[in-house]
């Protein structure tokens, strides 16, 4: 199987080199009939630093001032495919000064000088369509004091790209690659003179992905919830170029735009920024409420969304992992996070997951996605999933999830003084015999979440493999252990002589947890992954320890601001930008 794939991947990227090539004689655009407005959202800060020579991009720092970017020495994929999808256009344009535009432009036309006639590894139909939006967009930025030899290289290579789309298009796997080569396509049909004869199948393709890809509670295949909003984003920018032209944007394109905006409301946290699971960070700064306003849909998802149960109440939002992870191809970047939570008080992240390590190696990868990585219970030595057989997705290899969770009930209500939410999941059940459940109640006022978690082994067959693995572990019990991991920002220490710990937030509000019980608790070391970092941010997280001695095993534990803590905290604090901090 491995084998037949990875021929397959080699025969894909081979017949994208010959189209690539074909394409090369196209006759060029001459102009831009339509241009979309530069929608895309870049960083000053990240625009300032490519400008001084500090180059990074997957988590990777070249320090080269004057640098030619195609001369660098990539050191692995991710960093060629950043490059070669020009995002950090976006970061140059929003410094937008002379200084900016030179290094814009040099960059572009090496490009085109070099790779404009269909080699290199730039041309995979994701990339390109990647690379044409941000071309489309910052149009203007760009042909500025350019000679009339430049603007007509840069058309032609424009209309190059288009047809190599038009072609390949449909070999961009599912889900966001195949968004984004379509978008670019559709852009390209929009604006370019010579290239309106490809709107009308870019159109009715994207609104078939959006049937297929996007389900009824708007949600896609890998959970990812920074993927959706990147498929959200495209589809935005979408409409509004079909629209601002004068052309109607299919039905099916619309209702997808309509299930998605409030499945994303669902996923934002207090603070702005999405729950960080299944190989998704918070987002780019400004992205989702951008995205959300341009959409004109202001109502909010009912019950779960893509499987992630959210609690809220005064200005504290909590996250929480409810359903089964994806599974087969759609789980090659997933976690095993069943049943794990984030919480966010105000602007300040407090209970987290480690994130994805992806842009730190392989073995930060692999580490990210099992369940002590995530704010959950797990047994010792075991995920509530395993990482299990190797196959290829885009050409690289990557471990799917398996032995995942197959039960995850999900009941939400109203408890006394606030929102509860009861969920288990049977992770557990073929290799213990035990069922994970855990109780979450946020009190109205969100100054407080109160926690259950149990160990239960509910049928006849599950208490035999119980006692089995019980009595080979000599009778001591199944050890597990709750963890919570806490954002760097957070100041912690273990307080009340080793009975609570305090957590203090830069807005001014303190944190404290506690346990019942004979549980032990440690403040022990954890890590923070977050792609723009040079390495994992180092952090701390709350472990409570214990035994599952029975058929019945449980642990409370509280997490409540200090009785000390302002009803309201102006949080007027500002992060600074650390954008090449470890």
């Amino acid at each position: 199987m491995s084998e037949s794939e990875s021929w397959s991947a080699r025969h894909t990227r081979l017949m994208h080199r010959v189209h690539a090539r074909l394409t090369a004689r196209a006759r060029a655009a001459t102009a831009f009939v339509s241009q979309p407005e530069p929608r895309t959202i870049g960083s000053f800060n990240r625009g300032r630093q490519l400008i001084a020579g500090n180059l990074m991009f997957a988590g990777h720092l070249v320090e080269s001032r004057d640098a030619m970017l195609w001369d660098l020495d990539p050191p692995d994929q991710a960093f060629i495919e950043q490059i070669h999808g020009f995002s950090w256009l976006d970061d140059l344009a929003a410094v937008g000064d002379m200084k900016a535009r030179e290094v814009a432009q040099r960059w572009l036309w090496g490009w085109i000088a070099r790779y404009g006639r269909g080699g290199g590894p730039g041309w995979t139909p994701d990339l390109t369509g990647r690379r044409l939006i941000r071309w489309t967009h910052h149009a203007i930025f760009l042909l500025r004091a350019q000679q009339p030899a430049d603007s007509e290289a840069y058309f032609k290579s424009l209309a190059h790209q288009t047809l190599f789309l038009a072609r390949r298009w449909p070999r961009a796997a599912p889900g966001l690659p195949r968004f984004e080569a379509l978008t670019g396509l559709l852009y390209a049909g929009l604006s370019l003179s010579g290239m309106e004869r490809f709107v009308a199948p870019a159109r009715s393709a994207l609104a078939r992905e959006c049937a297929s890809q996007i389900d009824k509670q708007g949600g896609i295949p890998t959970r990812n919830p920074e993927e959706l909003l990147e498929v959200f984003t495209l589809l935005t920018w979408a409409a509004a170029a079909l629209e601002e032209t004068g052309n109607k944007v299919d039905i099916a394109h619309q209702e997808a735009i309509m299930r998605i905006a409030p499945t994303l409301r669902a996923l934002r946290h207090s603070d702005g920024g999405l729950a960080r699971f299944h190989g998704g960070g918070r987002g780019l700064d400004g992205r989702l409420d951008q995205a959300l306003s341009a959409s004109g849909v202001r109502k909010g998802a009912e019950g779960l969304a893509m499987g992630f149960a959210r609690l809220s109440a005064s200005r504290t939002s909590v996250i929480v992992d409810a359903s089964a992870p994806p599974g087969g191809a759609a789980s090659y970047n997933a976690h095993a996070s069943t049943l794990a939570f984030e919480l966010t008080s105000g602007r300040r992240p407090l209970i987290v997951s480690c994130g994805s390590g992806a842009f730190f190696g392989e073995d930060w990868r692999r580490a990210g996605r099992a369940t002590p990585s995530h704010s959950t219970l797990a047994l010792e030595g075991y995920s509530s999933a395993r990482l299990g057989r190797e196959g290829r997705v885009q050409g690289a290899k990557r471990e799917m999830l398996e032995d995942a969770p197959g039960e995850v009930p999900v009941e939400i209500s109203h408890a006394p003084d606030g929102l509860k939410l009861e969920a288990g999941h049977d992770g557990y059940v073929s290799t213990h015999g035990l069922t994970h459940a855990r109780i979450l109640e946020l009190t109205f006022d969100g100054r407080a979440l109160v926690g259950e978690d149990m160990l239960l082994a509910l049928k006849a067959a599950d208490k035999k493999r119980f006692d089995r693995v019980n009595e080979a572990a000599g009778g001591r019990g199944i050890p597990f252990h709750v963890r919570f991991h806490l954002h760097p920002d957070i100041d912690a220490e273990v307080d009340m002589g080793g009975m609570a710990v305090s957590m203090a937030l830069r807005s001014g509000e303190v944190w404290v947890f506690r346990h019942e019980g004979e549980v032990e608790m440690a403040l022990e070391p954890s890590v923070y992954l977050e792609m723009g970092r040079l390495r994992p941010r180092a952090t701390k997280q709350i472990v409570l320890s214990h035994r599952a001695m029975g058929y019945a095993t449980r642990i409370r534990w509280s997490l409540a601001k200090a009785h000390d803590t302002a009803v309201a905290v102006r949080d007027l604090n500002r992060d600074d930008d650390e954008y090449f901090d470890s």
